[in-house]
């Protein structure tokens, strides 16, 4: 099963910071989606920036989101001790 999301951060580079319930953590690179889509519209830093989490994942203000399983399964474990 997978975890929850605690908490999700905006980091440089449009990827986000994802810290799960259970302690561990990914970093999510949002670039590949951008060019997709109703994700386009996340190229804005601004709007990037109005990321909500909802149960079972994350939101932002025009519906677009995605999943906890895309973010922890797709995600990278960042390197221990930085936030790249």
């Amino acid at each position: 099963m997978t975890p929850q999301i605690a908490k999700v951060e905006i980091m440089p580079g449009y990827k986000l910071y994802i810290s799960f319930g259970n302690g561990e953590a990914r970093l999510f690179d949002m670039g590949p989606y951008l060019d997709k889509g109703v994700f386009k519209e996340l190229r804005n830093e601004v709007y990037l920036k109005k990321v909500r989490i909802i149960s079972g994942g994350i939101d932002w203000p025009h519906e677009q989101g995605l999943s906890a399983d895309t973010l922890y399964y797709r995600g990278v474990p960042p390197k221990r001790g930085k936030r790249r």
